[in-house]
Order: structure tokens, then C-alpha cells, then sequence
């Protein structure tokens, strides 16, 4: 299993048969400057989506067209993106699973908020979550954009992830500390990976403070389009 981070809060895992988009952000997104986005997206089988702001949609239609992946979401957020000419996937909802191939993806809460932008003005897309993602042995829990939750709770509890992505930039989302203070008291991961930091100037830059928070975890800070494997 390969978990690529294409900066910001997207990414690639190869994964079992799929290889899975996670809120693929190309055009515009500082960390990808410098890369090729035709290698970030070659192969994709399916792109998952976890809200509606700008740096995690706008793309969704063209990589969906252009790798005629299939598109899953939040049920409003889905249908959105559909009827704008993204190749259908499942349109779902928070406890619901699919399968993908040989891995399960469930939907589950994050604290955050969710709206697009259209021609009629800004419209909301039902609301924000996160991912458990199952597959060669391993499950990741993937934040999304999100504040820390009690949800973080049974999230940690009932599916036991031994991977965490996590949302850690503050401003936007959970910050450093925030994040290392809700992987220590929610959850038992093996590996933390942070997102969503090091994009703006008004975002963490490193995740020192993520690492002295979580002493005897694998905290990984990862690079643009550099495999990490497992």
C-alpha cells in the first residue's frame, strides 16, 4: 500500500486493487507547483470526496472525466457534482459502507462545515466527513477537514485504525496540538500522517509540535508525491 500526499488535504492511496483520489486539488494548489498533476491522477479507479469548499472540489469534475473515475460524497455534495458531469459513484452518507473492489470505505462525522459556490450563490452540500478506509491489512482513518469531535470517540473505538490522516494546519481545522491531543486520547495509531498544513503562510509549517505530542508513534511529515509505503 502506497499513501501519496498531492499537498494540502489530497491525496493518492494505492490500495488493494484501487487506487483511490482523495479531494484531488491540482490547479491552484501551491504545494503541487512543480509537479506533474497527469502522474498524480494516472490510474485513479475512484476519487472521494470529504466537503464542498474550493480546495477540495474544485478539480472533481475534470480528474473525474479525464480518468473516468467514479465520484463518491456526501449524498447532497455527490448528486452536486454529478449533475455538473462527474462520472457517478455513491452518493452516501455518515455509517454507510461501499466497497471498492477489494476495499470498504465507510463515512464517518467530522466537525467542519461544507459549502460550493454555484451561479445561484453559495449553496451547502449537505455536510463535512471524514473516511475509514480498509484494504491489504490496514485501516486508515482519514479526518477530513475537522475541529476536535467526541464522535473522535466511537470513530476510534468501533473500527480501530492503526493509520491516521489528519487534518493539523489550525485555522481551518485542528491544529498541531489539537490533533496530537485527540490521536492520543481517541485513538491507538501505529502511524500519524498531518494534512492540510504548510499550503498558506497562515497554516502550521512543520509538525514538530505533532511529534512531541505523540512520543512512541510514527508521526511521518509527507512530501509531495512521495510514496509512503506500508
Amino acid at each position: 500500500m502506497n499513501i501519496i500526499w498531492l499537498g494540502h488535504g489530497s491525496f493518492r492511496i494505492e490500495i488493494e486493487d484501487q487506487v483511490l483520489l482523495i479531494d484531488p486539488w491540482l490547479n491552484g494548489n501551491p504545494m503541487l507547483e512543480g509537479h506533474d498533476p497527469d502522474a498524480a491522477i494516472a490510474g485513479a479507479t475512484h476519487i472521494l470526496v470529504t466537503h464542498g469548499h474550493f480546495d477540495h472540489t474544485t478539480d472533481i469534475v475534470e480528474v473525474s472525466q479525464k480518468t473516468k473515475a467514479p465520484v463518491s460524497a456526501m449524498y447532497e455534495l455527490g448528486q452536486h457534482l454529478v449533475s455538473l458531469g462527474a462520472v457517478e459513484g455513491n452518493a452516501f452518507n455518515k455509517g454507510g459502507t461501499i466497497t471498492l473492489g477489494a476495499v470498504s470505505v465507510s463515512m464517518v462525522p467530522a466537525s467542519h462545515s461544507s459549502s460550493t459556490g454555484t451561479d445561484a450563490g453559495t449553496a451547502y452540500m449537505g455536510t463535512e466527513i471524514g473516511y475509514i478506509i480498509k484494504g491489504d491489512g490496514h485501516t486508515i482513518y482519514l479526518s477530513g477537514d475537522t475541529a476536535i469531535m467526541a464522535d473522535m470517540d466511537w470513530i476510534g473505538d468501533y473500527y480501530k485504525p492503526d493509520i491516521g490522516i489528519l487534518s493539523a494546519g489550525g485555522h481551518f481545522t485542528m491544529d498541531m496540538a489539537g490533533a496530537a491531543y485527540a490521536a492520543k486520547r481517541y485513538f491507538s495509531f501505529r502511524t500519524v500522517i498531518p494534512c492540510h498544513y504548510r499550503t498558506f503562510p497562515l497554516l502550521e509549517q512543520n509538525a514538530d509540535v505533532l511529534k512531541d505530542g505523540l512520543r512512541g508513534v510514527d508521526v511521518i511529515e509527507p512530501e509531495v508525491m512521495a510514496p509512503i509505503r506500508f
